[in-house]
């Protein structure tokens, strides 16, 4: 998966919607960016729909939307949303794509949420850019913008100043990786929690053409190993280990782990311990190696090596972006 994890400011949003827009995706740009939760201390924006027409909206299912914003509010935004809509089927408003070039070239965030990344696409942001869509999506992509590196094996793409989500609940991943760049994990964690989601999901799109994940029940084998680990992160885990708190024999544990969680059980181990670091970082004062030992990874350079990869930025400068000075330590 294709991200980056250097800081963002996000203070305003805007969503462009036109008719056939998608209220699923809509409502999860609104989830994400649109409640003041601020009675939790967590933080708000200005959030408004903006009407590409200037008129009100109909959706996929009929009802209407009525917004008194239209296009120009996309020139205050931070963060633009480009929720699914009938993009595919209906070529964006040049009046829409002026805009994102606008957007873009003042540095702010360009968000799509799955076939929302057709806009991006026909506006020519995406050219020689990773990026992904929907799954059902990717050959029409493929065979309308080519010049798009895409990616339909992941659940989201960030390059840094553009990101794309593959489905509806990709989108919401997406989302919560923005708000960690924007605010660090801990207030990621505190809106996933409110929204009663993950705060990260490992994997991609491949696990969904096959079946949904599922929803393990307590004594399912891989939900009792991955508990067991997620106790243990301090400690070397094996797959021997976590086949042994399932009660399979390692060889048929790792094939049931892959098959149930989409990634190898040595994949899921490092981004647990990885989103351990995180935790750390932002709450405590420990060294960068008294944290690497805290996560299971034994030394500084094999967290900076494994954090990096996973979050394109060091312990250290993700400290400094966004960890609490008033910080408990630790040895």
């Amino acid at each position: 998966m294709s991200v980056v994890s250097t800081p963002l400011k996000i203070s305003n949003v805007a969503v462009p919607v036109a008719d056939g827009v998608a209220p699923f995706e809509l409502g999860v740009a609104c989830e994400l960016f649109g409640l003041d939760r601020s009675d939790q201390g967590l933080p708000s924006y200005e959030f408004d729909l903006a009407s590409v027409t200037g008129r009100s909206v109909r959706t996929t299912t009929g009802f209407e939307i009525s917004t008194p914003h239209g296009l120009d509010r996309l020139a205050e935004a931070d963060l633009i949303v480009l929720v699914a809509g009938s993009w595919v089927e209906t070529p964006p408003d040049p009046r829409l794509l002026e805009q994102l070039y606008a957007a873009r070239d003042r540095g702010a965030h360009l968000m799509a949420i799955c076939r929302g990344a057709f806009v991006l696409a026909a506006a020519g942001l995406l050219d020689g850019l990773p990026a992904t869509t929907h799954w059902r999506w990717t050959d029409e992509m493929v065979r309308r913008h080519p010049r798009v590196r895409l990616d339909p094996g992941v659940l989201y793409v960030d390059t840094g100043a553009i990101s794309t989500s593959a489905g509806t609940a990709a989108g919401i991943d997406l989302g919560l990786h923005l708000l960690r760049r924007a605010h660090g994990a801990t207030v990621a964690a505190a809106v996933a929690r409110r929204m009663v989601v993950p705060t990260h999901r490992d994997g991609g799109q491949a696990q969904y053409l096959r079946s949904p994940l599922p929803d393990l029940p307590a004594d399912d084998p891989v939900s009792r190993s991955m508990d067991w680990a997620v106790e243990h992160l301090d400690q070397a885990i094996t797959v021997d280990d976590l086949a042994r708190q399932a009660q399979v024999a390692p060889r048929t544990f790792a094939r049931l782990f892959r098959d149930t969680i989409g990634v190898t059980p040595h994949r899921w181990m490092i981004s647990q311990r990885v989103a351990f670091a995180q935790q750390l970082l932002e709450t405590t004062t420990g060294t960068v190696d008294a944290v690497a030992h805290r996560c299971g990874f034994g030394s500084a350079d094999t967290l900076r090596l494994h954090f990096t990869r996973e979050l394109a930025t060091t312990p250290a400068d993700y400290r400094r972006t966004f960890g609490v000075r008033e910080s408990a330590d630790f040895a």
